[in-house]
């Protein structure tokens, strides 16, 4: 199938522009400032522009209970999407896809038996809400069937956790959603079917805030955590590390659920000994001891190896908390490393991954402690060693990583989730952020930023709802936007399609590109090259042309 732009309507353009040879985005400025009240357009780079395939207020072609629509919950009972009584903060929960998976498959099916519902699905759980769900978005479909709920619950009945990262699994045929929830958080899989078959895994591959989650070609996880440490007494605006890198070892790749070996990694310090949890005997000294300050120096570099948490054959089924087991067992604990992937060309032998940091201007870790977030690398020089190495220390204008995406062989898109509080403090609202790895930014260079985010209608008025005193009612909502679900891929569903095993064409030959602008207005947009935009219908535009034809 060809799908050809023509006479695009670029949104939130900053200047039309076409890519260079080297296919590099132009940076964007500025970010977007926090202003109360002032509804704020996204901006993207200007070779770039944004369409929506779905707004949080779509229906879903099967609701069920209070899954009515896309980004909320219809709930609280009686209340409205928005506040409809003056002076009133009662509205809807809002459930933030997060997030995205993009597949390319045939003959998939959904609440209407007589509808085609094409080949281009776009696959995400929620993060917030009452509770969790999984839904797709068929991209090829009408505004009728737009959008399907794929699952409210596990197959055993039991409601599902709210869910932020997800990936597909060839080797299963499996969408693996995580949830960051710590001793209610995990690995949920999920069959394609609509309802779909749901399976909890908690009790193969542990507890834990689980976030990021990317296979290898030999079918191997690295699940990337998501858990806040606490703040010192004296440090406190710094959070503790507390956050750990695993990795999954299936006995059968074909069948998750006959479980495997769980590992967490484990960074030894320039003495040799373990950077593990409580190391300085506080929270105090561990925010600014030596070694974290080592970790976040360019230059330095560490070796790794992995370490075992958990074999399903000698230790049974039952859920286990894996964060606990990592601290005992001497792994080393990050500043909320939420998400990673493996460089395309390196036969996934290097895993890039970030750290959010502690989001706060006021952190006493910020500057050479983490406390604004870092980009690390791992090279893993065989099954069990590996290197890890600085790729970017965080500052206050580029902080808070989240989601990230590679952009082609050596540059990588990371967003940021700082949040209200260091919106503020710096006057920005997000970013995303593509560095080049072949760079070394000790030397002062700094990534191009290819998207400020701006702040929508429904996010402008939660955000001056958590500001501004006098509003009544309940209140379960978030504040400005975020970014997220950052996300390129050709929609390959088979093992050579992993993420990292080919070298990403942006716009090209079948690469597609999506994010989320999460809260608010929950919208999921998918980024074009304004190249597409073009009367030549001869000409392909590359993520038009599926090269899934028979």
């Amino acid at each position: 199938m060809t799908r050809i732009i023509k006479k695009a309507l670029p949104v939130c353009l900053l200047a039309a522009g076409a890519f260079a040879a080297d296919n590099i985005p132009t940076h964007v400025p500025s970010a977007n400032p926090k202003a109360l009240g002032i509804v704020a357009p996204n901006v993207l780079s200007p070779e770039l522009f944004q369409t929506p395939v779905a707004t949080g207020s779509f229906k879903l072609e099967n609701p069920s209970g209070i899954f009515t629509h896309y980004g909320y919950n219809s709930f609280p009972v009686g209340a409205a999407m928005i506040p409809t009584a003056p002076g009133s903060k009662t509205e809807w929960n809002k459930t933030e896809p997060d997030k995205n998976t993009y597949l390319i498959l045939k003959k998939q099916r959904g609440a209407d038996p007589s509808y085609d519902y094409g080949r281009h699905f776009l696959f995400q759980g929620h993060e917030t809400g009452v509770s969790g769900y999984l839904t797709r978005i068929n991209l090829d479909a009408d505004s009728a069937h737009k959008v399907t709920l794929m699952a409210t619950t596990e197959t055993s009945g039991a409601a599902l956790p709210v869910f932020d990262g997800s990936t597909w699994y060839p080797f299963s045929q499996r969408l693996l959603l995580t949830s960051e929830g710590s001793l209610g958080g995990g690995v949920w899989q999920f069959s394609l079917d609509v309802p779909s078959k749901v399976a909890n895994l908690t009790g193969i591959m542990g507890q834990g805030g689980f976030e990021g989650i990317q296979s290898d070609s030999q079918g191997r996880l690295m699940i990337v955590e998501d858990s806040g440490g606490s703040a010192g007494a004296v440090n406190n605006f710094a959070k503790r590390p507390n956050s750990f890198v695993f990795r999954f070892l299936p006995y059968d790749k074909s069948d998750l659920l006959k479980g495997g070996i769980l590992q967490a990694l484990q960074v030894k310090s320039l003495d040799g000994t373990p950077m593990s949890f409580n190391k300085g005997g506080s929270a105090d000294a561990d925010v600014l001891s030596q070694d974290v300050k080592d970790l976040h120096t360019y230059g330095k570099s560490f070796q790794t190896t992995w370490i075992q948490l958990h074999d399903t054959k000698t230790d049974g089924t039952a859920p286990f908390n894996a964060n606990a087991l990592a601290k005992t067992l001497k792994a080393t604990p990050f500043k909320r490393p939420e998400n990673g992937q493996f460089r395309p060309g390196s036969g996934f032998s290097e895993f890039i991954f970030d750290e959010t940091g502690d989001t706060d201007a006021r952190s006493q870790a910020n500057g050479p402690y983490g406390g604004y977030g870092s980009i690390l690398r791992l090279r893993l020089t065989d099954d069990v060693h590996g290197v890890l190495s600085l790729v970017y220390l965080g500052d206050q204008v580029h902080t808070a990583f989240d989601n990230c995406s590679f952009w082609d062989e050596h540059r990588i898109v990371f967003v940021e989730d700082a949040g209200d509080t260091l919106h503020t403090q710096r006057n920005g609202l997000d970013s995303a952020w593509l560095f080049d790895l072949n760079t070394n930014y000790s030397s002062g260079a700094q990534p191009i930023r290819v998207l400020a985010q701006g702040r929508d209608a429904s996010a402008t008025l939660d955000s001056m709802i958590l500001t501004v005193g006098g509003f009544t009612g309940t209140f379960n909502n978030e504040g400005d936007n975020e970014v997220t679900g950052w996300h390129q891929s050709d929609g390959d569903p088979t093992a050579s399609g992993l993420l990292g095993a080919k070298i990403p064409k942006p716009f090209r030959n079948g690469w597609r590109l999506f994010y989320t602008q999460q809260h608010g207005d929950n919208n999921t947009f998918e980024i074009l090259s304004n190249d597409d935009v073009d009367d030549d219908d001869s000409h392909d535009h590359g993520h038009g042309r599926d090269n899934d034809d028979d």
